[in-house]
């Protein structure tokens, strides 16, 4: 079966064989093997935890034998405590995630740039870079795909009486598009908060505090069966 791309572009192909590859874990679990088998035809077994497979409907039946070619995220900045960039394969978080996001959580001076353009400066709680549509089973990006070469970016500045009310929409994806959570979309994104580090989330798992992150999308670099 063909899975579409938005506008009705026809997204994957039917497999010329089997998988060079099996997986089994959550998000990170596969970005970090995808990174070593590229090229590399693969089968992923999805935790309970894994938000890329909901996006892509891969369910506890496994995956058919349909491939497409999902985007993949390389990770840069101070986050990384002198190691190598980290990969990622759904979404990365700096600030306090959208769904645990509550009323005592203070705002940072933060500026944004988009494929090297200004775009956003000012006081935020929150910045996701996604790839793909969910976080945590909450439709938090209802535009993402993770195959169409691009990354959805969500800037929120909500007042802390509309925080509970976005709570509540997250799980339907009705929370955006709201006047104080400014969304984009590129292909390199720079992060950069003025004062002190904010948390900083990879793939559902924390990775430290950061001032300064990239986010490039790698489009098309994993062979996935779904």
């Amino acid at each position: 079966m063909t899975r579409r791309l938005r506008h009705g572009q026809p997204w994957g192909h039917a497999a010329a064989g089997p998988p060079d590859v099996e997986i089994t874990g959550d998000d990170a679990d596969l970005a970090a093997r995808a990174t070593n088998h590229r090229g590399e035809l693969l089968r992923f077994h999805p935790s309970p935890r894994s938000d890329l497979a909901r996006a892509l409907g891969l369910g506890p039946e496994g995956p058919g034998a349909t491939e497409v070619a999902v985007d993949a995220l390389i990770v840069g900045g101070d986050a990384r405590g002198g190691g190598d960039d980290v990969p990622a394969v759904n979404a990365v978080v700096l600030g306090r995630p959208p769904d645990r996001l509550r009323s005592s959580a203070c705002s940072s001076r933060v500026s944004v740039r988009l494929d090297g353009r200004p775009w956003f400066a000012g006081r935020a709680t929150t910045v996701v870079v996604a790839n793909g549509q969910f976080l945590r089973g909450v439709d938090l990006v209802p535009r993402g795909h993770p195959g169409d070469g691009w990354v959805e970016v969500q800037v929120y500045a909500l007042g802390r009486r509309e925080r509970v009310e976005m709570r509540r929409r997250l799980a339907f994806g009705t929370h955006v598009p709201h006047p104080r959570i400014t969304a984009g979309r590129a292909r390199h994104v720079e992060l950069e908060v003025t004062a002190r580090r904010l948390p900083v989330e990879i793939d559902g798992r924390r990775r430290g505090r950061s001032k300064r992150l990239e986010v490039t999308v790698v489009p098309a670099s994993i062979r996935l069966l779904v």
